[in-house]
């Protein structure tokens, strides 16, 4: 796979946290379908010379039980979640609130990049959570995420 130049992976989640860990096969400990190839394309991009590896995914979703909307960026994977892809495997992720990189992110700036393309409805609770675990020290590390 990775041998073909500039090769395109795009591939969706259940549910990604702010450090970039997609869990896309299993809600909780619930699995939902398999791996597919989604480990294989993303990394295959990443060897590509030129590649590119797309998670796409909407930053909501209705939960059919409760009909509650319930964010797809998350503090934390649900317990029992299978993590398909480490965060170190995901490149770019984009919502409709817009697509960031990152590709050599630290986890401050995976948590600022996340952040910004989650709904706004579900913003304020991230930066809180992000706080919390010292991803944010200083105010300017969450500036403009309003």
């Amino acid at each position: 796979i990775g041998k073909n130049d500039k090769l395109i992976s795009i591939n969706t989640t259940l549910e990604i946290d702010i450090t970039g860990q997609c869990a896309s096969e299993s809600f909780g400990p619930i699995q939902y379908t398999a791996t597919g190839g989604q480990v294989d394309f993303t990394r295959g991009a990443w060897l590509s010379r030129g590649g590119k590896a797309f998670i796409v995914t909407p930053s909501t979703v209705q939960d059919k039980e409760t009909g509650e909307t319930i964010s797809k960026i998350v503090p934390q994977l649900r317990p029992g979640a299978v993590v398909t892809l480490t965060r170190t495997d995901v490149m770019y992720v984009a919502t409709e609130y817009g697509c960031v990189n990152l590709k050599g992110k630290n986890l401050r700036e995976r948590a600022r990049a996340l952040i910004s393309v989650a709904h706004p409805d579900f913003r304020g609770e991230l930066r809180r959570y992000a706080r919390d675990v010292k991803y944010f020290i200083l105010p300017e590390h969450e500036a403009g995420l309003d």
